[in-house]
């Protein structure tokens, strides 16, 4: 693992951010604002109504009487929702507000999608077509999120973006894959890591038609070209070249598609 402190490996140094605990139990807000900051994401009233009572009455409801509800009021809680998309249940959604959802995608029941950490010039969105399989997690700590057209995201795994993390069109991730990811700074004398901030080494981009076996992990700053592979259970810390299939910890090249 690299530091900020590794000239061969320069890292992209990030504001300090407010710990979220400290941010919970500050007493400068009330407890209505910090909830419709953390879980609304959007001012009014209007809003928080909205959003209470659709995952009150409607995220855990179980049938078919359930899963058309979330059809109907479910795509007013987000920026914005093309049609068809299928919610499952049990749900969790951080400021739904502002995620971007194509047409015609599936979330599977227990996703989480997270948009807490989206900025004013940041996105959070998804592409048509694609389906997220149950308990995937979704997080933007900081930075955009992109996920292309028609792709695929196995059961149990996670995006978590400290500086972005953008997926092309036709995505295979299988399950309990991570991608995204950064680092504390570790300088003694500095104070507990937990409180001197994160770096990272820049976005991670996966390109179109790549596919990655289950449990691969991708770190922060690594780019991986179209349609490449990369085997189950690899550990990829550096760019990947087009079309080439990689395996391993870390991850290296193994062969190339025909």
């Amino acid at each position: 693992m690299t530091t900020e402190n590794d000239p061969a490996e320069p890292a992209v140094t990030y504001p300090e951010k407010q710990r979220l605990i400290d941010e919970l139990a500050s007493k400068r807000t009330s407890a209505f604002a910090k909830y419709q900051a953390f879980f609304v994401g959007r001012p009014g009233f209007a809003a928080f109504l909205r959003y209470e009572l659709s995952v009150m009455l409607f995220c855990g409801l179980r049938g078919a009487l359930g899963y058309a509800l979330r059809g109907r009021f479910f795509p007013g809680l987000f920026l914005a929702a093309g049609r068809g998309v299928a919610f499952g249940r049990d749900l969790i959604l951080r400021c739904p507000g502002r995620i971007r959802l194509g047409a015609g995608i599936a979330i599977d029941d227990q996703c989480t999608l997270d948009a807490r950490g989206v900025g004013e010039d940041d996105v959070f969105e998804i592409g048509d077509g694609t389906l997220l399989a149950r308990d995937v997690i979704i997080v933007s700590k900081s930075g955009s999120i992109r996920i292309g057209r028609n792709g695929s995201i196995g059961s149990q795994t996670i995006l978590s973006g400290t500086n972005g993390i953008e997926l092309g069109d036709h995505v295979l991730v299988a399950g309990q894959c991570y991608v995204g990811g950064g680092r504390y700074r570790t300088e003694l004398g500095a104070g507990p890591m937990v409180e001197q901030g994160l770096v990272s080494k820049g976005p991670t981009i996966i390109g179109n038609d790549v596919w990655l076996g289950a449990g691969v992990r991708i770190l922060d700053g690594v780019r991986i070209g179209d349609g490449a592979i990369v085997g189950g259970g690899a550990v990829v810390t550096t760019d990947i070249a087009p079309e080439t299939i990689v395996a391993g910890i870390p991850a290296r090249e193994i062969g190339r598609r025909r």
